[in-house]
């Protein structure tokens, strides 16, 4: 077996598509053993591609689309999709069928303030047709904080990546009311990347065949199946919620079969970047992304 090593920037089961070529064993199929780490609290997992710590990480196009605005070249590029579509929700103290977007300006929303999350709730907001500027947008910290910040009665809404809103329901202490993904639709959300020098190994093409078969596992098999194999990386969430969790984002259709970053993807990323004034000019899909390593 061949050592791989594969580094997060988040953890959750919103990555199910990268946790399962471990948890379901393609990548042993396929002759790896996979060993994965999450990223230290403000450093990117690109750095693990740089001092050779990991082979393949879970990262975001726009890492790339930084690194260009700074004037400097991409040490990684992103070759394939993990999600083509925004995995945060909103979460509302009181159930509410008939939520529209409008119903969070004047009220305290906890809005995750990371780049992506909060670029991405910003987009959504304007695809909704409200100001993001009229909600009150609290920045609470981190994650965990954010989530204990609500559960002590902070703010009227909370915007997350699950499985912390399914947790919140299972603990009778909110209520889903809507995602991002919906009102921005097919982007290119989170993606798996790598070193160019990487991509024309053996190991990359072995990869990248176990990663194809995980794909077509995570929309085909049932949520229960896979939530019972990722159960063990998450011992903090109820196995029921796991369950919960990656069935809605099954139904959500962010874990599209197909593998690649498509052009019609990478634009909406640009125009979500652009709308928030983190880009000077629209970069060549090329400068960011290549085509995932060749498998035969």
């Amino acid at each position: 077996m061949t050592p791989i090593n594969i580094q997060f920037t988040r953890f959750s089961a919103f990555y199910s598509p990268l946790i399962s070529t471990v948890t379901g064993g393609f990548l042993k199929d396929e002759g790896l053993d996979p060993t994965h780490s999450i990223s230290p609290v403000g450093k990117s997992a690109i750095a693990a591609l740089i001092d050779g710590s990991a082979h393949v990480v879970q990262s975001a196009l726009s890492q790339g689309l930084t690194s260009l605005e700074k004037g400097e070249t991409p040490p990684a590029v992103h070759f394939a999709q993990i999600n083509e579509k925004d995995g945060f929700f909103v979460t509302g103290r009181e159930p509410d069928a008939d939520f529209t977007w409008d119903k969070l300006e004047g009220r305290k929303v906890l809005v995750d303030h990371g780049g992506q999350p909060l670029a991405m709730f910003k987009y959504a907001c304007h695809k909704a047709g409200i100001d993001y500027d009229a909600i009150d947008a609290v920045d609470a910290g981190g994650s965990a904080d954010m989530d204990a910040a609500f559960r002590a009665g902070e703010g009227d809404y909370i915007h997350q990546q699950g499985p912390a809103p399914q947790q919140l329901e299972h603990d009778r202490l909110g209520h889903v009311v809507a995602t991002v993904g919906d009102p921005i639709g097919p982007c290119g959300f989170s993606s798996l990347a790598a070193t160019r020098e990487w991509l024309q190994t053996d190991m990359a093409k072995a990869f990248m065949r176990a990663y194809r078969k995980t794909r077509a596992y995570i929309n085909e098999a049932p949520a229960a199946e896979i939530a019972a194999a990722e159960a063990d990386l998450f011992p903090d969430t109820d196995v029921a919620v796991l369950e919960k969790t990656i069935a809605f984002y099954q139904r959500l259709g962010c874990w599209t079969p197909h593998v690649e970053i498509t052009e019609a993807a990478y634009e909406v990323t640009l125009d979500v970047f652009e709308h928030v004034g983190r880009l000077t000019k629209r970069h060549a899909y090329a400068d960011v992304c290549a085509p995932p390593p060749a498998e035969d």
